[in-house]
């Protein structure tokens, strides 16, 4: 089988290992790939928004399963035009990637299946946003969500009624974000631990992957800006069996319910970004795609077929599938550019990739690399994630800060908590 992989960042390069090791796979694409990725797989210079050229480029391979990595291709269409095309994709189709795509379709989405979730408004003018805040109807700190899609980062914590007022204006006047901030929501802040949780739906049935914790603030301490994550680590170990049916029966089911009943059925990855609160689980966001960098953590403890099950659920058929339970911990650490996720330079080279893998464990997945005469330079602001997995979380956390400090780049820099807080959880 040819399997083409979609998207140039961690999670692709995760992607494209894990089906490559399947015995049924015996070519991978990933377009356009990385400095990394360069080495699994056949790197192809195409966007991957321009979803009719992969189209054609999946048509004359004859690539057998797509998977699509980021959410902008989904959000625009990719998976509608592979299935017109008879091609077989995995990846949700344009109306059901909306609950990512739109954070007020998402929000109107769960109130009307009674899916829980925090209390909002929904704002269509600075003006409407700073008659919210002002009001102190949802208290501080508050919430700030932009509508659209904007690489992880369009959500804001705010402290105070100045910071909210503030961040308002960035969104919706300034436009950081672009057309993103058009619309936002004006939400409660919810108090309790916060979980990744994946599943993978052919549109009526689905399939759980361990549940996983990523660190989405970019200094220790949860302090700084928000970025796309700056590390993970799984199974969680703050989800337990009675969290774990819970999680299933009031959010996934009905989520994959509903999505088929108002005639958008669900195929794809279903990432439900969850709060552990008092009350139980409650959904802070949807996404229409594998998460990263849980994905780095998670397909790493897979003990089935991944391409296998992907097949299946793109054939719509996801019948007496199985996964068996994880017996082993993983964590990643992000090693970032010093900058992000403001701006940062580009190009410098990287060494102590191949000395990191030689650690018992260690997988070292590329993000913003490329290949530059020979040479591995950085071309983002997420360089490497630095993978570690071993028999215990003690383990695995000292294996992958180990191999990070292998890894030399000007301005490189990580979080130095990855996984610290649920280590104590564990052990209290």
């Amino acid at each position: 089988m040819r399997v083409l992989v979609v998207g140039g960042g961690g999670r692709e390069h995760a992607l494209v290992k894990v089906l490559g090791a399947s015995p049924r796979v015996r070519e991978v694409f990933c377009t356009p790939g990385n400095g990394g990725i360069s080495r699994d797989a056949t790197c192809v210079p195409i966007s991957p928004e321009s979803t009719i050229e992969l189209a054609r480029f999946a048509e004359e391979l004859s690539i057998d399963l797509t998977v699509v990595g980021p959410e902008m291709p989904l959000s625009i269409g990719i998976a509608d035009v592979f299935r017109k095309r008879g091609l077989r994709i995995f990846g949700p189709g344009t109306e059901a990637a909306q609950l990512e795509s739109s954070k007020v379709f998402a929000k109107r989405f769960m109130e009307r299946n009674n899916i829980p979730t925090a209390p909002s408004r929904i704002c269509n003018s600075f003006e409407d946003a700073s008659k919210t805040i002002k009001s102190r109807e949802f208290g501080f700190p508050v919430v700030l969500k932009a509508d659209g899609l904007a690489a992880g980062k369009g959500v804001l914590i705010c402290k105070n009624r100045k910071a909210a007022l503030d961040g308002a204006k960035a969104l919706m006047v300034e436009q950081r974000f672009g057309p993103a901030g058009e619309r936002i929501i004006v939400e409660k802040f919810l108090t309790g631990i916060e979980v990744s949780f994946m599943v993978l739906s052919d549109g009526e049935r689905f399939l759980p992957l361990i549940p996983s914790c990523d660190y989405k603030k970019a200094l220790d301490g949860d302090e700084g800006p928000n970025t796309g994550g700056m590390g993970a680590y799984a199974p969680s170990t703050m989800v337990d069996i009675t969290t774990h049916r819970r999680i299933l029966t009031e959010i996934v089911g009905p989520t994959v319910g509903a999505m088929m009943e108002e005639g958008r059925p669900y195929a794809g990855v279903l990432y439900c970004g969850l709060i552990l609160t008092d009350e139980g689980p409650k959904i802070l966001e949807y996404n229409c795609r594998f998460g990263d960098p849980e994905t780095q953590v998670v397909l790493p403890l897979l003990r089935s077929d991944l391409f296998e099950i992907l097949f299946a659920a793109a054939e719509d058929h996801m019948v007496g599938i199985k996964l068996l339970a994880p017996d082993k911990h993983a964590v990643t650490v992000v090693v970032a550019v010093e900058g992000y996720p403001e701006s940062y330079p580009k190009g410098m080279e990287i060494t102590g990739i191949d000395g990191a893998e030689e650690i018992k464990g260690v997988t070292v997945f590329h993000a913003g690399t490329k290949m530059d005469d020979g040479r591995i330079v950085t071309s983002g602001g997420r360089v490497l994630n630095v993978t570690a997995v071993a028999a215990e979380l003690p383990k695995a956390i000292y294996r992958a800060y180990q191999a990070a400090e292998l890894i030399k780049f000007e301005g490189a820099r990580y979080r130095t908590d990855i996984g610290h807080n649920a280590m104590k959880a564990h052990s209290g």
